[in-house]
């Protein structure tokens, strides 16, 4: 807090770097390991449903013409 008030101005913060290279090899090496496992998706069942109600509307229209 007193250096400002004598001169001194604040210096940016100095870090090192790390020198990187593209390596092909290392590239396929990652690519190979962080492949993601696709999960099986479920058949649609929206026909399923539709033809379940279907059924349902026609056996209680039978079941009131019956009656």
């Amino acid at each position: 807090m007193l250096k400002p008030m004598f001169g001194q101005r604040p210096k940016p913060r100095q870090f090192d770097l790390p020198l990187r290279y593209y390596d092909p090899e290392e590239d396929e090496k990652r690519k190979r390991r962080i492949r993601f496992e696709t999960k099986t998706r479920r058949p649609d069942r929206q026909a399923q449903r539709v033809i379940m109600y279907a059924g349902l509307l026609l056996f209680i229209v039978w079941l009131i013409s019956y009656l």
